[in-house]
């Protein structure tokens, strides 16, 4: 991720300062150097409003002025939150100030009287730096708005195989990780001899009724399965019903586990055999 020459000298530049000959001279040497975008205040009440309307790249402040100084300045710049990045760099007089700026927010400092080589180097940069991380923002942005769409994605399509799976087959079920059914279609409870009150009934005849006539070798050969957290294909059960009459099913399943390889629980689903071959 480079910046361009381009860029450099494209970007928007601020001088503050309160004496005149200061800022012409500032003006000067950045366009005798091609910046192509510079501009100036020597009315330091101006800046919040001026940076939050042209989101400057970099401001040149002097910290001596009348009214209100640099340090004011910058305190009024740091309430701007939609910048992160406060691209200030100070021009000061005061050896002692330096220092204080820098804790202040400020990112470098200019020394008066200027060193034009000085001043040109440190302007360039810190617009190198302001733009590399402006570009890094942008990417961080970009790249989580396209997570958000593969997510979306990923849920329109696991909706999409659910509805699927459901037409294709006679009940499609869900469990978390402590084996609690979250989505049930069908007869699956009861196919897989899950234990469960009946909601305003008896308890123990709602089990008996549950696990009469299911074939117990098979049933407890899937709960193995199923413990051990592995994936099931086709498995399939027998019934007895009262009547003598025979019914098979057959079910599949897998295990669900997140991108750090936590189980989050089963899904799957089951058709009836009986009288389909």
């Amino acid at each position: 991720m480079l910046i361009t020459e381009s860029e450099i000298l494209g970007a928007r530049i601020l001088i503050v300062d309160d004496q005149e000959s200061n800022v012409s001279l500032l003006e000067q040497m950045l366009l005798d150097a091609a910046y192509l975008s510079v501009s100036s205040t020597m009315d330091p009440r101006e800046v919040c409003a001026l940076h939050r309307k042209n989101r400057y790249d970099l401001i040149l402040l002097d910290l001596q002025m009348p009214g209100m100084d640099g340090f004011q300045v910058m305190e009024g710049l740091k309430t701007n939150t939609a910048d992160s990045f406060l691209p200030v760099l100070v021009i000061t007089a005061q050896p002692g100030h330096k220092l204080r700026a820098l804790l202040a927010g400020a990112r470098d400092f200019i020394s008066k009287p200027f060193d034009l080589l000085e001043v040109k180097t440190r302007i360039r940069n810190l617009l190198e730096v302001r733009l590399l991380y402006g570009k890094l923002e942008n990417y961080s942005k970009e790249l989580e708005e396209t997570v958000q769409e593969r997510t979306a994605e990923l849920r329109e399509s696991e909706a999409r195989y659910r509805s699927l799976t459901e037409l294709a087959s006679d009940w499609y079920w869900e469990q978390d990780e402590n084996m609690n059914f979250t989505k049930v279609s069908g007869p699956v409870l009861e196919m897989l001899g899950i234990r469960v009150d009946q909601l305003g009934g008896d308890a123990d005849d709602a089990v008996g009724k549950q696990l009469a006539g299911w074939n117990e070798a098979e049933r407890d050969l899937l709960q193995a399965t199923i413990a051990a957290r592995q994936p099931f294909l086709d498995f399939v059960f027998t019934r007895v019903n009262a009547d003598g009459s025979q019914q098979k099913f057959q079910v599949s399943g897998e295990p669900m586990f997140n991108q750090s390889c936590r189980f989050l629980g089963y899904r799957g689903i089951g058709v009836e055999l009986t009288g389909k071959y």
